[in-house]
């Protein structure tokens, strides 16, 4: 299969699968559940009753399906915060329509768009699993207005709170498995949530009770009243429980890794494997579904031990495909401290949002959706530096051209790893002195204090537990953690240059005049604590 046509299929796969799965929802509830309480119909009325239910049949799964195909939409592989009406109206009306423009203006209507999916979703849904032939209750559009409105009003809570949430952001699981099972270990998850949802649901539309017509009331016996609550439940778990799994399966087929290779022994396979993979990276949309599938089968080819072939490809004699790799690796960790950089600037903060965050309470953190742009890829970015330092780690026993060494991408490595951790620890208030260098003789000799990087403290993300905070300490364990990784695969070569005074000459970069975050003075002491395992 094509990278082209990957997302088309799976879109296409998610559709077939969830109208499965509602299908068998709705008739099993149906036809066990809520049948029991219609009367027995004549033989007059047997034809109405299934041209009734096929029709109800129907309008379920069509409304269910613009659920799915609004979710299939919306959904995205990064965090990003959709512009508000006001926003889009400004910036529509007076600035010119930019590529940023235009992306936030289709996730915000795409938004939009679920809410009034699932609100429409709600009404019909309920109607069609709850409609027993009117025979125990209201009968005509007087019924339809009580049950639909009330499954509106759960419809539009609950898309309200799937946005809110953020539940359109697509998660990758940490341990991949195959689909089936991936499914089955998260659905009884889902059956749960639908149940507290929907209970939430139902006590919420029970209020709007209170204000249709009281008059309608009494037509109905209180045994018809209880009966009637009751399979107004039933409908909105039914539907409820449709949404649920929708989403998880969603996550499920979309999430799966997709292999970027030619069948092992094939032609293609034997000329240049990684072709369809640098593709993919090079030519995919930024921070798009298929470029995420890319680096995370790059991810795992670089970290395990099962497409060795592959991974041997990489150190090809001409050092060609090594760098290409190491260079899209590379690309969103110098995106991501040039970023930092740019936020923490004394410059970028002007007097007005100053004087906002004083007024406002500790506990409230205004400039964290702000702050936390930057790391709203934080997915992509462990992905790049445990790509990486992987390879950079492999490339010591695997690497038969040295291609690695002789290219410079080992010092490009370490350095781009070394300047974001400065950025992320920077960000969130952890800072070091840069040190005379004979204090850096030994373990006594390192001493913490504020960071002297030429930036001025603005007094980034000092709240811990807030989004901001908990991403970056996320991302500084990634990257402390794959930085340690080469240092145990290069320590004998690196303790080496480090007594020949030539460790910032062999494992870091001198080509730019500055470093993407601090100084090479400030690179080569964190580098050397790495080397006296003392980094934390």
């Amino acid at each position: 299969m094509s990278s082209e046509t990957l997302i088309k299929s799976r879109r296409l796969g998610f559709l077939i699968w969830q109208s499965i799965t509602s299908i068998l929802i709705f008739l099993l509830l149906k036809l066990f559940i809520v049948s029991p309480f219609s009367p027995t119909p004549s033989t007059t009325t047997k034809t109405h009753s299934i041209l009734s239910g096929l029709f109800t049949f129907s309008i379920f799964q069509i409304s269910h399906l613009g659920f799915s195909l609004s979710l299939s939409t919306a959904s995205s592989p990064q965090l990003s915060h959709p512009a508000s009406p006001f926003q889009l109206a400004a910036d529509g009306l007076f600035s010119p329509w930019t590529v940023e423009f235009r992306r936030r203006a289709r996730l915000s209507l795409s938004l939009v768009a679920l809410v009034v999916a699932s609100a429409v979703s709600g009404f019909v849904g309920a109607v069609s699993v709850c409609w027993v032939n009117g025979s125990f209750c209201f009968s005509g559009v007087e019924w339809i207005w009580r049950v639909g409105f009330r499954g509106f009003v759960c419809g539009l809570l609950y898309g309200l709170f799937f946005v809110y949430k953020q539940r359109w952001v697509l998660e990758f699981p940490i341990i991949q498995r195959p689909a089936y099972f991936s499914f089955k270990m998260g659905l009884p998850s889902a059956i749960t949530r639908a149940l507290k949802l929907s209970s939430a649901g139902y006590l919420s539309s029970a209020v709007l009770l209170v204000f249709l017509a009281d008059e309608f009331m009494g037509q109905l016996t209180m045994g018809k009243f209880i009966t009637g609550q009751i399979i107004f439940y039933i409908g909105t778990f039914a539907v409820f429980l449709c949404w649920e799994i929708s989403n998880h399966l969603h996550q499920v087929l979309h999430t799966k890794r997709f292999i970027f290779a030619p069948p092992k022994g094939s032609a293609a396979a034997e000329r240049n494997p990684s072709e369809p993979l640098l593709a993919a990276l090079e030519q995919s949309t930024q921070n798009s579904l298929l470029q995420h599938l890319a680096y995370l089968d790059l991810c795992m080819v670089c970290e395990n031990n099962v497409d060795t072939w592959r991974r041997a490809a990489f150190f090809e004699e001409t050092g060609e495909t090594y760098k290409k790799v190491i260079a899209v690796c590379l690309r969103p960790l110098e995106q991501l401290a040039t970023k930092l950089g740019e936020v923490m600037e004394p410059g970028n903060v002007d007097k007005a949002s100053q004087l906002s965050n004083q007024l406002r309470s500790p506990t409230d953190s205004p400039v964290d959706s702000k702050y936390c742009e930057p790391l709203n890829s934080f997915q992509l970015c462990a992905w790049c530096a445990r790509i990486a330092a992987f390879l950079t780690a492999h490339s010591h026993k695997e690497d038969r051209f040295g291609v690695a060494q002789l290219s410079g991408s080992n010092a490009a490595v370490i350095s781009t790893l070394v300047s974001c951790l400065l950025a992320v620890e920077a960000f969130m208030g952890k800072k070091t002195n840069l040190q005379p260098p004979h204090l850096l003789a030994g373990p006594a000799g390192i001493k913490w204090a504020p960071l002297n990087t030429g930036r001025r403290d603005v007094g980034v993300v000092k709240k811990r537990g807030g989004p901001a905070h908990s991403k970056a300490y996320a991302m500084a364990d990634v990257l402390r953690t794959s930085i340690y990784c080469i240092i145990s695969a290069f320590h004998d070569e690196m303790m080496s240059s480090a007594k020949a005074g030539l460790l910032e000459k062999d494992w870091l970069t001198s080509a730019k005049p500055q470093p993407l975050f601090g100084t090479h003075e400030l690179l080569l002491q964190k580098l050397r604590l790495f080397l006296d395992y003392q980094a934390s």
